[in-house]
Order: C-alpha cells, then structure tokens, then sequence
C-alpha cells in the first residue's frame, strides 16, 4: 500500500478511536486492532503529529502512581475525519471502476 495512503488512514483511524471520549495510548491500540495492526511506536509517532497539527489536545494525569497521557479531539480533528468519509466516497467511485472488469469476468 501507498504510504501516504496508509499515513492518511492510520491517522483517521487515531482520530475515530479518540473521537467520542477522552483516552490514552493503549487503549486506542486496543480500540484500532480489529481493524488494522498498529504498533505502539506507530501510535506514538501518529499522536505526536496530530497534537502538532492541533488534531488533538493532551493532558497528563497520574494513574496508578505514573503520569498517563490522555488524548482528546478538537474541532480540527473532527472536521479531518468528515472530510475523510467525503473523499473516502470518491475513492470507492474509482475502487468500482477500476474493478468493473473483475465483476463482469468473476
């Protein structure tokens, strides 16, 4: 796969698991992994882009004697993941085309 593609997808991905409630890293992880694969690196790198965007605001607050980092969207965040499932729509338009062949011959 593209790996813009992928970026793009892993970091809407981010932004669905974080769009209803405030959370922390591993349970996006845990939130994303019937969907796709995601290392914690992965994860960590993609949060740190998306707060740097404004995409997110953190919070850190002790949990269990340790300081957890704890993610929330903004406004921005939620306008990138509507403007995803708008061009998600064109893309699946070209899915189809390019592959009209396949359903005719299968």
């Amino acid at each position: 796969m593209d790996i813009q593609l992928k970026r793009g997808l892993l970091d809407v991905c981010v932004l669905a698991a974080i769009k209803d409630k405030e959370t922390y890293g591993y349970q996006i992880i845990k939130d994303v992994k019937p969907f796709i694969e995601m290392s914690e690196s992965t994860l960590y790198t993609i949060l740190k882009r998306l707060e740097t965007a404004g995409m997110l605001k953190v919070r850190t607050a002790e949990h269990g004697g340790r300081l957890r980092k704890y993610y929330k969207i903004t406004g921005q965040g939620l306008r990138k993941i509507e403007e995803f499932k708008r061009e998600w729509k064109e893309i699946m338009s070209v899915y189809r085309f390019v592959t009209k062949e396949d359903e005719a011959n299968g």
